[in-house]
């Protein structure tokens, strides 16, 4: 068992933590709580830019929906007149220094993520370690307003609108912080969030908005053609994910009616030849994040199945309208 599985058996089921991984969290509670204070109390310097920050993230470490959520997002601003830019961390990339990223970019020095939000949000994307320089970045480049993707956490950026993003499915798991539990933060923290957004699942949402990804094809990486997903129904086919949440991508095609041969891989992996090769003909289906990664070593059975965000009845035009308030807010104070 990989140590991921591991931690997800006492994350997700029922297998209690051991003493040691309590004591860590608790010492990542306390080291947590006066991070947030050090920067309440300014005694570490966070950035305002000169235009409104909207943070999407979420209190779990794993895939939510996140980035299909910010390119949703970066497509809703730009319809309205904006000119919006997204930051990213840029994980899986070797590079520090804050940089602009053109979809054509290699995905080990940028990331996957941002390979992705530049090819799916056609916005401007930035990634680097320091979050305000990288965002600065796109402020330079004409973008007015800032779509922070995964930065919740990352208090050194000021933000005007905070969206936390819920997997609908795991929620928050065992809900005890990390590493005993896969928490950033304790669940009280969406009391300060200007919207929840729950991906998927059957329970109640509290008020949340309720999201789900929707796939209706799969394009092949070496020729660019799409297929209606409904034509792998009734097939079997090897399935990769090098995301979060691999079984949320595995039960996807699962709901289409198609056999799955599951390849979970650690997030942000960047695959090889070896991780999409198999001694058969099945067809080999990856999410789209895996896709930027392998292209060029992708043969004719390779597919990439993109998904969009679809919202339950009226709660899309409930989400616009969280957004263009604070972002009117902003307007007003400057």
């Amino acid at each position: 068992m990989s140590a991921q599985s591991w931690l997800n058996s006492i994350w997700y089921g029922v297998v209690p933590p051991p003493w040691w991984l309590t004591a860590l969290s608790a010492a990542y509670a306390a080291a947590s709580k006066l991070r947030r204070l050090a920067y309440a109390r300014h005694w570490v310097r966070s950035t305002r830019l000169s235009c409104p920050v909207i943070v999407v993230g979420n209190l779990t470490v794993g895939g939510t929906g996140k980035t299909p959520l910010v390119s949703w997002l970066a497509g809703q601003l730009a319809e309205r007149g904006f000119r919006p830019g997204v930051v990213t961390r840029g994980y899986g990339g070797s590079s520090r220094a804050a940089r602009l990223v053109q979809a054509s970019d290699d995905s080990e020095i940028v990331g996957d993520e941002a390979i992705l939000l530049a090819r799916r949000s056609r916005a401007p994307i930035a990634t680097g370690r320091n979050r305000p320089a990288a965002a600065q970045l796109l402020v330079n480049a004409g973008c007015d307003v800032i779509l922070s993707d995964d930065g919740l956490q990352h208090y050194a950026l000021q933000r005007d609108c905070e969206i936390i993003v819920v997997d609908g499915d795991r929620r928050f798991g065992n809900g005890r912080l990390l590493p005993s539990g896969p928490l950033r933060e304790t669940p009280a923290r969406l009391q300060g969030a200007n919207a929840i957004v729950l991906n998927g699942g059957d329970a109640p949402s509290d008020g949340a908005m309720r999201m789900r990804l929707l796939a209706s094809n799969a394009i092949a990486l070496k020729y660019g053609t799409a297929t209606p997903l409904r034509e792998f129904s009734g097939r079997t086919v090897h399935a990769i994910a090098a995301i979060g949440n691999p079984q949320r991508f595995f039960a996807l095609l699962r709901a289409a009616g198609i056999g799955v041969v599951e390849h979970p891989l650690p997030d942000h992996k960047q695959l090889k030849i070896g991780d999409i090769s198999f001694p058969d003909d099945l067809p080999v289906l990856m999410t789209e994040k895996d896709a930027v990664k392998c292209r060029e070593i992708a043969g004719p059975r390779h597919w990439f199945v993109p998904v969009d965000v679809v919202f339950a009845a009226g709660d899309s035009e409930k989400l616009r309208g969280i957004v263009a308030e604070c972002v009117e807010k902003r307007a007003a104070r400057a």
